[in-house]
């Protein structure tokens, strides 16, 4: 940097009168400044400059002008010179000029500006903002510059009316899909806890003691019963870790809701024993081929060490398989004394919304040795009320892609929790499994409710029969 003095220093004290120069007195940033320094550049100072047009025999500066490329385009430009300020030794009727600065207003095409102040980009509005943000970035005094433009008071309270109606509509369901992410994930953890408990259990079924006991006193009967709390305590709590295990009268103790919501809609009491569960698990009835009888017996709950709460319902004298019945050619058989084990689970206890299809469902444990766990997540409402067995496969993948038939397990344990569900099943429903007889390929189908009929397991020819679709999430 140079810091001129005096004019005659730099001219020497002589000169043509042609020869005119610019002479800036003050600090300079660079003298050889250019467009691309000048974006480069960043002054941490104001520029205080003074531009002067003088002859060569030297004379007052003729114009003034406190400028700075970034803030103030200014341009040079050629103007005659008044016979005030001519030279007394110049002859009058010679021609002068001289050159001065002078504002070039903001669409000026002048190298010295910013190509953003200088192309017109910026709205009007917005100029003030613009040239404080420069004077920012530059390390510059900012200049008091009044807001030309803005939002009313009544435009923000309408834009934030439409924002709060917006996430109003939208909050509630994109907390709805995290949510059944959410059990979705934890549903998948427990199914495969449980089934790799069970699978580490020789049997289960002989757990506790369920049996009518009669007072030889007085004559009158009761129902000994400790099967389910055994079968936690004495079994699963030695394949799975459990931290808290409640009897009949403490289910609440472990984290389980005193009502719940049903599949529908209905607020219903948390069912504490078998008969509350499914009044057909505990039912005496007999179709001609064969029987179903089971005493009733109450539920107990366990807390994971997870945090799911579960409800148990156990059947100590659960028999057989599927496969050790011969199948009577159209007529059902009951499958309740095939029932060992049924669960509710609710995936964060007390807390909301304790809905079925949502934080709470159920799994089924069929069978005591060869057992199989069925967790079914039922579709809200029917697929179909009628359909050929052919046809059942497809009416579930258009109900939606999430969605297929359930096979014979997956109806039984729907057949079990059907209060859980919804009011309205009185028929047999299609499954995927299938069995062959005489050389002929016929579709299991579970009867629900209908009368003593209920937990019948029916077969018939795919073609033969509409009947309906309850289709269960993949």
């Amino acid at each position: 940097m140079k810091e001129i003095k005096s004019v005659n220093n730099l001219t020497g004290g002589g000169g043509s009168p042609e020869q005119s120069q610019r002479v800036v007195f003050g600090r300079q940033l660079d003298e050889n400044y250019s467009q691309t320094s000048a974006r480069q550049a960043k002054p941490r100072f104001r520029l205080q400059a003074r531009a002067v047009a003088f002859n060569a025999k030297g004379g007052e500066p003729a114009e003034a002008t406190e400028w700075h490329p970034y803030l103030n385009p200014c341009v040079w430009t050629t103007v005659d010179i008044p016979s005030a300020e001519r030279h007394p030794q110049s002859d009058p009727s010679e021609k002068l000029t001289k050159e001065v600065l002078v504002p070039g207003g903001w669409t000026t095409k002048n190298p010295y500006c910013h190509p953003e102040l200088d192309s017109g980009s910026v709205p009007r509005c917005e100029l003030p903002l613009t040239l404080d943000r420069f004077r920012i970035k530059y390390g510059m005094t900012l200049k008091k510059v009044p807001m030309v433009c803005g939002f009313t008071m009544a435009e923000i309270l309408l834009s934030l009316t439409i924002i709060g109606v917006v996430a109003a509509i939208t909050l509630p369901s994109l907390t709805g899909n995290i949510n059944e992410r959410t059990w979705n994930t934890q549903r998948k953890a427990l199914y495969a806890r449980f089934s790799q408990a069970i699978s580490l259990m020789p049997a289960i079924n002989g757990y506790g003691t369920l049996k009518e006991v009669t007072d030889s006193a007085t004559g009158s009967t009761s129902i000994e019963d400790t099967a389910a709390e055994t079968f936690v305590t004495a079994g699963l709590s030695k394949v799975m870790k459990i931290n808290n295990i409640c009897d009949n009268n403490h289910l609440e103790d472990c984290g389980l809701a005193s009502r719940i919501t049903t599949a529908d809609g209905e607020q219903i009491s948390t069912p504490k024993t078998m008969t509350e569960l499914n009044s057909q698990m505990t039912m005496s009835a007999s179709n001609g081929f064969n029987t179903t009888s089971m005493l009733d017996t109450k539920a107990a709950a366990f807390e994971t060490q997870n945090g799911e709460s579960v409800l148990v319902f156990y059947n100590p004298g659960c028999i057989g398989s599927l496969q050790e019945t011969p199948w009577g050619g159209g007529v059902g058989y009951y499958i309740q004394n095939k029932i060992c084990a049924n669960f509710i689970y609710d995936l964060n206890g007390t807390k909301g919304p304790n809905t079925v299809g949502k934080d709470i469902g159920f799994m089924t444990a069929m069978y005591p040795s060869d057992v199989k766990l069925a967790m079914p997540i039922p579709a809200p409402t029917l697929a179909s009320d009628g359909v050929v067995g052919v046809d059942a496969s497809k009416t579930c993948t258009d109900y939606g892609s999430e969605y297929r038939l359930p096979n014979i397990e997956e109806g039984i344990s729907i057949f079990v929790n059907q209060n859980l569900l919804s009011a309205d099943f009185n028929n047999a429903y299609w499954t995927s499994s299938k069995i062959v007889q005489n050389g002929e390929t016929r579709m299991l189908l579970i009867v629900m409710r209908n009368g003593d009929r209920g937990g019948q397991v029916d077969d018939l020819i795919p073609n033969s029969e509409q009947r309906p679709v309850l289709c269960v999430r993949r």
